[in-house]
């Protein structure tokens, strides 16, 4: 008999640690809880190693975690770039990593990729439309496909083309119509940037150019993904939206669990509807096939500037609408970089100080 898997879960007290939390404790004969780091609060239960996001020593006590030898897998769910270094250290101690940050491919693709080399599942999709790619592509050869399809609910402005952004509330941003997430990634969803991250995140997960990833909406968000062969046939990966479905697909890779989510009633879903993006109402999508073909430090500069402004909206800096337009600023004014690490953090550093001088200036 196989022993539990010990797993380190970063973001332990966020939506997919809570949740991931969920699934471990109702297979307590597959993993071990082994380490947790958190927000601000520690959570009220117990494992070998825990870390508060304010204690002084939470970045030398996370590394000590998902380097140690007796931790399997991490999960990292940290919201923004703060998971990169984590990632990194747990790679190159060649541990599995379930990853649901997107930032961290979008920032550092090649080099996180490069690390994940050492296995074919050393990085394991959270990302529920990377998830629903990486089950349609198991037992398949890349060479036949011809192109991914990532889907989109749309967030809760699609549906809505009279309105205008600019007039939009933190309140109405943040009520997505289908999915339970932190307010970052319900943002990120109602500007369309999460599916402007998702895109690059897919083009270094699965190795494919940009122009055969493509962005439809779906709003019954029953379709997580598809992927599309050369011979005309297409693969997708459907049920209700519940996280703890790729959850659970990533810690028991190859396995699946039994009873992980309730099954979909699919007599009940009712008609399923694809439209194309509209990518001048929402140019997120643009502006990252953009930043990914320029490479260097432009992904990151995406990235952290996009964090940046978010973090401004909500702190009611700047209008919705200004989102996604002081991310285009300060991918048009950046002087460019190299790609090593010293650089994508330093392109991280200046997309953000960009982003402060802008606040109050800068009008989409």
């Amino acid at each position: 008999m196989r022993r539990p898997l010990n797993v380190v879960i970063l973001g332990a007290s966020g939506s997919i640690g809570t949740q991931a939390l969920d699934v471990i404790d109702r297979h307590p004969d597959r993993f071990r809880v082994f380490g947790l780091v958190t927000g601000k609060r520690a959570l009220d239960r117990e494992a070998r190693y825990t870390a508060t996001a304010v204690d002084p020593d939470c970045e030398a006590r996370t590394e000590e975690m998902v380097t140690h030898p007796e931790c399997d897998l991490v999960l990292v769910a940290i919201p923004g770039a703060r998971a990169l270094p984590p990632t990194l250290a747990a790679l190159r101690a060649h541990k599995k990593v379930a990853l649901a940050t997107k930032e961290v491919l979008v920032m550092a693709g090649d080099l996180v990729m490069e690390l994940a080399r050492h296995s074919q599942d050393a990085i394991r999709p959270v990302d529920s439309e990377h998830s629903a790619i990486w089950q349609c592509l198991w037992g398949e050869h890349l060479d036949s496909v011809s192109r991914l399809v990532l889907t989109a609910t749309g967030g809760p402005f699609w549906s809505r083309p009279a309105l205008d952004l600019a007039s939009v509330t933190l309140e109405q941003a943040l009520e997505h119509p289908r999915w339970s997430m932190g307010p970052k990634v319900t943002i990120d969803s109602a500007t369309m940037m999460n599916k402007a991250l998702e895109t690059i995140e897919a083009h270094h997960l699965f190795g494919l150019p940009l122009e055969r990833i493509a962005v439809l909406i779906h709003p019954q968000a029953i379709v997580h993904s598809l992927v599309e062969f050369v011979d005309g046939s297409a693969k997708a990966q459907l049920g209700n939206p519940d996280m703890r479905l790729p959850i659970a697909v990533a810690l028991s890779y190859p396995d699946r669990l039994p009873d992980a989510v309730p099954p979909t009633a699919f007599e009940a879903v009712g008609p399923l509807e694809f439209h194309r993006l509209d990518e001048e109402r929402f140019p997120a999508v643009r502006l990252a096939r953009e930043a990914a073909l320029r490479r260097g430090g432009y992904p990151a500069v995406l990235n952290a500037a996009n964090e940046a402004a978010v973090d401004s909206f909500q702190a009611g800096e700047i209008g919705f609408g200004e989102i996604v337009g002081l991310v285009e600023s300060a991918l048009a004014a950046f002087p460019g970089g190299g790609s090593s690490m010293q650089d994508i953090l330093e392109a991280d550093r200046w997309a953000r100080d960009y982003v402060r001088s802008r606040v109050g200036i800068y009008k989409r």
